[in-house]
Protein backbone atom coordinates (compact mmCIF):
# COMPACT_ATOMS: atom_id res chain seq x y z
CA UNK A 1 0.00 0.00 0.00
CA UNK A 2 2.93 2.54 0.86
CA UNK A 3 4.39 2.14 -2.16
CA UNK A 4 0.87 2.23 -4.35
CA UNK A 5 1.06 5.98 -2.68
CA UNK A 6 4.41 6.89 -3.39
CA UNK A 7 3.84 5.80 -7.25
CA UNK A 8 0.98 8.17 -6.89
CA UNK A 9 2.46 11.20 -5.31
CA UNK A 10 5.35 10.65 -8.34
CA UNK A 11 2.86 10.47 -11.00
CA UNK A 12 1.09 13.54 -10.18
CA UNK A 13 4.27 15.65 -10.19
CA UNK A 14 4.77 14.73 -13.34
CA UNK A 15 1.22 16.20 -15.07
CA UNK A 16 2.55 19.13 -13.72
CA UNK A 17 5.41 19.26 -16.29
CA UNK A 18 4.36 21.64 -19.56
CA UNK A 19 2.78 19.59 -22.40
CA UNK A 20 4.45 20.75 -25.52
CA UNK A 21 2.63 20.91 -28.71
CA UNK A 22 5.20 19.60 -31.48
CA UNK A 23 5.96 21.31 -34.59
CA UNK A 24 7.88 22.20 -37.01
CA UNK A 25 8.51 26.22 -38.59
CA UNK A 26 8.85 27.02 -41.91
CA UNK A 27 10.97 29.84 -41.01
CA UNK A 28 12.12 31.36 -44.41
CA UNK A 29 11.84 34.60 -44.69
CA UNK A 30 10.42 35.81 -41.29
CA UNK A 31 11.81 37.95 -39.31
CA UNK A 32 13.76 36.52 -35.84
CA UNK A 33 15.48 38.67 -33.65
CA UNK A 34 18.78 37.65 -31.85
CA UNK A 35 19.37 39.26 -28.71
CA UNK A 36 23.21 38.49 -27.69
CA UNK A 37 26.22 38.06 -30.28
CA UNK A 38 28.25 35.51 -28.18
CA UNK A 39 29.23 31.73 -28.82
CA UNK A 40 25.51 30.78 -27.83
CA UNK A 41 23.80 33.13 -30.10
CA UNK A 42 26.46 32.05 -32.85
CA UNK A 43 24.86 28.74 -32.91
CA UNK A 44 21.33 29.78 -33.22
CA UNK A 45 22.43 32.08 -35.82
CA UNK A 46 24.09 29.46 -37.90
CA UNK A 47 20.83 27.12 -37.72
CA UNK A 48 18.34 30.36 -38.29
CA UNK A 49 20.76 31.07 -41.31
CA UNK A 50 19.85 27.18 -42.84
CA UNK A 51 16.49 27.95 -41.75
CA UNK A 52 16.14 30.83 -44.63
CA UNK A 53 14.90 33.13 -41.34
CA UNK A 54 15.61 37.02 -42.11
CA UNK A 55 17.73 37.32 -38.60
CA UNK A 56 18.60 40.68 -36.85
CA UNK A 57 21.02 40.37 -34.41
CA UNK A 58 20.97 42.99 -31.45
CA UNK A 59 24.30 42.98 -29.57
CA UNK A 60 27.12 45.72 -28.50
CA UNK A 61 29.67 42.94 -29.32
CA UNK A 62 29.35 39.97 -32.04
CA UNK A 63 31.83 36.96 -32.72
CA UNK A 64 33.72 36.77 -35.48
CA UNK A 65 31.83 33.82 -37.31
CA UNK A 66 28.57 36.35 -36.99
CA UNK A 67 30.97 39.52 -38.05
CA UNK A 68 31.73 36.90 -41.37
CA UNK A 69 27.95 36.54 -41.85
CA UNK A 70 27.30 39.84 -41.37
CA UNK A 71 30.06 40.99 -43.70
CA UNK A 72 28.44 38.30 -46.69
CA UNK A 73 24.84 40.20 -46.12
CA UNK A 74 23.41 37.04 -44.13
CA UNK A 75 22.35 38.90 -40.94
CA UNK A 76 22.11 42.54 -40.14
CA UNK A 77 23.63 43.92 -36.59
CA UNK A 78 22.20 46.76 -34.81
CA UNK A 79 25.27 47.76 -32.42
CA UNK A 80 23.41 48.37 -28.94
CA UNK A 81 21.82 46.29 -26.19
CA UNK A 82 18.45 45.29 -25.98
CA UNK A 83 15.65 47.96 -25.76
CA UNK A 84 11.49 47.15 -25.07
CA UNK A 85 9.83 47.17 -28.42
CA UNK A 86 12.59 45.59 -30.46
CA UNK A 87 10.27 42.18 -30.70
CA UNK A 88 7.64 44.20 -32.32
CA UNK A 89 7.61 42.79 -36.17
CA UNK A 90 9.31 39.75 -35.16
CA UNK A 91 7.97 36.74 -36.16
CA UNK A 92 10.62 35.10 -33.30
CA UNK A 93 12.91 36.05 -30.76
CA UNK A 94 15.72 34.27 -29.18
CA UNK A 95 17.36 35.93 -25.88
CA UNK A 96 20.92 34.48 -25.97
CA UNK A 97 22.61 37.12 -23.80
CA UNK A 98 24.79 36.28 -20.20
CA UNK A 99 22.29 38.57 -18.56
CA UNK A 100 19.33 36.72 -16.98
CA UNK A 101 17.58 40.43 -16.68
CA UNK A 102 18.02 41.02 -19.85
CA UNK A 103 16.86 37.77 -20.64
CA UNK A 104 13.61 37.94 -18.88
CA UNK A 105 12.99 41.30 -19.92
CA UNK A 106 13.00 39.78 -23.82
CA UNK A 107 10.77 36.85 -22.36
CA UNK A 108 8.16 39.74 -21.23
CA UNK A 109 7.80 41.77 -24.30
CA UNK A 110 7.62 39.50 -26.66
CA UNK A 111 4.38 39.32 -28.69
CA UNK A 112 5.44 36.39 -30.81
CA UNK A 113 7.50 32.94 -30.38
CA UNK A 114 10.73 33.33 -27.59
CA UNK A 115 13.18 31.48 -26.32
CA UNK A 116 15.44 32.06 -24.18
CA UNK A 117 18.29 29.84 -23.95
CA UNK A 118 18.33 27.44 -21.11
CA UNK A 119 15.92 29.28 -19.31
CA UNK A 120 12.26 26.94 -20.46
CA UNK A 121 10.30 28.67 -17.71
CA UNK A 122 10.83 32.41 -19.73
CA UNK A 123 10.25 30.88 -23.24
CA UNK A 124 6.91 29.43 -24.92
CA UNK A 125 8.93 27.03 -27.24
CA UNK A 126 11.94 25.10 -26.63
CA UNK A 127 14.11 24.06 -29.11
CA UNK A 128 14.59 20.18 -29.07
CA UNK A 129 18.16 18.30 -29.70
CA UNK A 130 17.77 17.29 -33.64
CA UNK A 131 19.24 15.08 -35.82
CA UNK A 132 19.29 15.71 -39.23
CA UNK A 133 19.69 12.94 -42.26
CA UNK A 134 18.81 15.18 -45.07
CA UNK A 135 14.92 15.56 -45.53
CA UNK A 136 14.54 13.48 -42.67
CA UNK A 137 14.92 15.26 -39.21
CA UNK A 138 14.01 13.89 -35.67
CA UNK A 139 13.71 15.63 -33.17
CA UNK A 140 14.06 14.61 -29.47
CA UNK A 141 13.20 16.19 -26.61
CA UNK A 142 12.13 15.93 -22.27
CA UNK A 143 10.26 19.10 -22.25
CA UNK A 144 12.92 20.91 -20.60
CA UNK A 145 13.76 18.88 -18.17
CA UNK A 146 17.12 17.09 -18.78
CA UNK A 147 18.95 18.41 -22.36
CA UNK A 148 21.39 16.38 -21.18
CA UNK A 149 19.39 13.34 -21.66
CA UNK A 150 17.94 14.76 -24.94
CA UNK A 151 21.33 14.73 -26.30
CA UNK A 152 22.35 11.33 -25.14
CA UNK A 153 19.52 9.40 -26.78
CA UNK A 154 20.14 11.62 -30.03
CA UNK A 155 23.65 10.26 -29.84
CA UNK A 156 22.33 7.00 -29.83
CA UNK A 157 19.62 7.44 -32.81
CA UNK A 158 22.51 9.14 -34.69
CA UNK A 159 24.25 5.20 -34.89
CA UNK A 160 20.48 4.00 -36.06
CA UNK A 161 20.29 6.90 -38.47
CA UNK A 162 23.24 6.74 -41.11
CA UNK A 163 23.71 9.25 -43.74
CA UNK A 164 22.47 6.26 -45.76
CA UNK A 165 18.95 7.45 -44.96
CA UNK A 166 19.86 10.95 -46.30
CA UNK A 167 20.76 9.41 -49.59
CA UNK A 168 17.73 6.74 -49.87
CA UNK A 169 14.87 9.69 -48.86
CA UNK A 170 15.99 11.92 -52.18
CA UNK A 171 15.85 8.63 -54.16
CA UNK A 172 12.10 7.94 -52.98
CA UNK A 173 11.31 11.36 -53.54
CA UNK A 174 12.18 10.38 -57.57
CA UNK A 175 10.08 7.14 -56.89
CA UNK A 176 7.47 8.19 -55.35
CA UNK A 177 6.90 11.03 -58.23
CA UNK A 178 7.30 8.40 -60.60
CA UNK A 179 4.15 6.06 -59.07
CA UNK A 180 2.05 9.22 -59.38
CA UNK A 181 2.45 9.47 -62.62
CA UNK A 182 2.71 5.76 -63.55
CA UNK A 183 0.55 3.94 -61.14
CA UNK A 184 -2.85 5.14 -61.43
CA UNK A 185 -4.37 2.54 -59.66
CA UNK A 186 -5.18 4.36 -56.07
CA UNK A 187 -4.32 0.71 -53.99
CA UNK A 188 -1.76 -0.35 -56.23
CA UNK A 189 0.07 2.80 -55.41
CA UNK A 190 -0.43 3.04 -51.41
CA UNK A 191 0.66 -0.70 -51.64
CA UNK A 192 3.86 0.12 -53.58
CA UNK A 193 5.18 3.24 -51.80
CA UNK A 194 4.09 1.87 -48.74
CA UNK A 195 6.02 -1.23 -49.49
CA UNK A 196 9.40 1.24 -50.21
CA UNK A 197 8.96 2.58 -46.91
CA UNK A 198 8.82 -0.43 -45.00
CA UNK A 199 10.55 -2.18 -41.75
CA UNK A 200 11.91 -4.14 -43.91
CA UNK A 201 13.52 -2.36 -46.17
CA UNK A 202 15.18 0.19 -43.31
CA UNK A 203 16.80 -3.10 -41.84
CA UNK A 204 18.01 -3.93 -45.35
CA UNK A 205 19.37 0.02 -45.59
CA UNK A 206 21.07 -0.50 -42.09
CA UNK A 207 22.74 -3.90 -42.82
CA UNK A 208 23.45 -3.46 -46.43
CA UNK A 209 23.67 0.44 -47.34
CA UNK A 210 21.65 2.63 -50.10
CA UNK A 211 23.43 1.04 -52.74
CA UNK A 212 22.04 -2.34 -52.34
CA UNK A 213 18.66 -1.26 -51.57
CA UNK A 214 18.81 0.34 -54.69
CA UNK A 215 19.41 -2.51 -56.43
CA UNK A 216 17.22 -4.34 -54.81
CA UNK A 217 14.41 -1.77 -56.03
CA UNK A 218 15.17 -1.74 -59.34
Amino acid sequence: MKRKKKVTRYASRITHHNYYYSAFLNLKGKKVIVIGGGKVAERKILALLKAGADITVISLEITKRIEKEKLKGRIKHITRQYRKGDSKKAFLIIGATDSQEINKKVSQDAPCLVNVVDSPSLCNFIVPSVIKRGPLIIAISTSGISPALSKSIRRELEKLYSPEFAEYLKYLEKIRERAMKEIPDKKKRTKFLKSIASEEIIKLLRKDGFKEVKKILL
